[in-house]
C-alpha cells in the first residue's frame, strides 16, 4: 500500500526563535546551509511520494518564492491557512479538503530529518496497513533527544500510548493519520493533539519507536548549539 501525498505543516510564527523570525520563517532557517524545509523535502523524496502539500500563513510569500525558485523534483502545492492561522489540526484539514486520498503523512519540518529516518518511516508505513490502523505517530525515548530540556508525551507499549507519570516517549514530528479522523470537524483553529487526544481516550493512538537520534529546532539556544556540531 502507498501513500501517494505529504504535508508539512509551516504556518506557524516561530515565537521562540525571534528575533530570527521576525523576517525569515522558521521553516527557512538554516543548519549546515540548508534550510530546515529543503532537508525535509529532500527526506519526502527519497521515501517516494508522488506529491507534497505545505499550508502557510506568516511570512507566507517567502515559503512560496522559495518552493518556486528552488525546482524540486516533486509536486509540491502551497496551501494558504486564509485569513487566519488554523493550527496544526486546522491546517492539516485545510490541506485534506482539497484531495481524494484517504491517508496522508504529515510532517513538522522543525526536525532535522536525515537519511537514516528513512527506513523507520518506511517500516512505520508498512506496520499501518499490516495492522489496518488509522493513525500513527513517530517517538522516540526520550534520552535519545538533542534538546534534554523536552518534556515526554506519551508511553508506549505494544504500539499503543497512553499518558501516565512515565512519559519516556517524545513524538518527533511525523505522523500518519486517515482522512475520516476529520469528519466531525470543520476547518478552523485546532490542535491535532484535540484528535489525539479523543483516541487516547478509546485506547486507540497508535506509535511506532525511531531509534535516531532526535535534533529539533526548539529555541534560539538550541539553534546555536546545533550550527556547532
Amino acid at each position: 500500500m502507498k501513500i501517494n501525498t505529504a504535508l508539512i505543516l509551516c504556518a506557524g510564527f516561530g515565537k521562540r526563535l525571534n528575533p530570527l523570525t521576525l523576517d525569515i520563517p522558521k521553516p527557512l532557517l538554516r543548519l549546515n546551509n540548508i534550510t530546515l524545509l529543503e532537508t525535509c523535502i529532500n527526506t519526502i523524496i527519497k521515501l517516494g511520494f508522488k506529491r507534497i502539500f505545505i499550508n502557510t500563513f506568516y511570512l507566507k510569500n517567502k515559503i512560496f518564492n522559495f518552493i518556486k525558485n528552488k525546482n524540486f523534483p516533486i509536486e509540491i502545492q502551497i496551501i494558504d491557512d486564509g485569513k487566519e492561522i488554523l493550527n496544526t489540526g486546522g491546517g492539516i484539514l485545510n490541506m485534506i479538503s482539497l484531495l481524494d486520498d484517504q491517508n496522508y503523512m504529515v510532517f513538522n519540518p522543525d526536525t532535522l530529518w536525515s537519511n537514516n529516518y528513512v527506513n523507520e518511516i518506511k517500516e512505520m508505513k508498512d506496520f499501518y496497513f499490516k495492522k489496518n490502523l488509522n493513525n500513527i505517530l513517530l517517538l522516540t525515548k526520550k534520552t535519545l533527544s538533542f534538546d534534554q530540556n523536552f518534556n515526554g508525551d506519551f508511553n508506549l507499549k505494544d504500539n499503543l500510548l497512553k499518558i501516565n507519570n512515565d512519559k519516556k516517549y517524545i513524538y518527533i514530528g511525523c505522523q500518519i493519520l486517515n482522512k475520516d479522523l476529520f469528519k466531525d470537524y470543520v476547518i478552523e483553529n485546532f490542535s491535532i493533539s484535540k484528535i489525539w487526544n479523543d483516541l487516547l481516550n478509546k485506547d486507540q493512538l497508535n506509535g511506532f519507536e525511531s531509534h535516531n537520534k532526535f535534533y529539533h529546532l526548539t529555541d534560539l539556544k538550541i539553534f546555536k548549539k546545533l550550527q556547532d556540531l
